[in-house]
């Protein structure tokens, strides 16, 4: 550390991803849809509520639905789950829920009574109410 220079005889770390693996992955046709032996938990036509979470790090609840209670819209089965894969904690394979929220809900009397937001949320995200 004094001198400003790595040791050379320090282990050297090797990222997941390399810049020269870019061009591939960018271009490789693929899905992260995958196979899992879990029954949904929730169903079209359902209401459940976005759970009021803060997790470390990045997620992908929009703070505006948390707390808040919608309808299920359709199962998109279940995909890599981004929140651990992102953090190399594996897929862990989650479904994945597109949730009605209706705007007066979110942002009160002021919205328009016939609008309505459309949310992709993982069943993690997700309670029964």
């Amino acid at each position: 550390l004094s001198s400003g220079r790595a040791d050379p005889a320090a282990p050297k770390m090797t990222p997941p991803v390399t810049a020269a693996a870019i061009p591939a992955i960018a271009t490789a046709r693929g899905s992260s849809e995958r196979e899992t032996s879990v029954p949904p938990r929730f169903t079209v036509g359902q209401r459940v509520r976005a759970k009021m979470i803060n997790p470390p790090g990045h997620t992908r609840i929009p703070r505006y639905v948390r707390g808040h209670v919608g309808t299920v819209e359709l199962d998109h089965r279940a995909h890599v789950f981004p929140d651990s894969n992102a953090h190399f904690q594996g897929e862990r394979a989650h479904r994945l829920y597109t949730v009605r929220f209706v705007a007066r809900d979110l942002w009160g009397e002021t919205a328009n009574p016939a609008d309505a937001v459309l949310v992709d949320l993982w069943e993690a995200y997700l309670e029964p109410v």
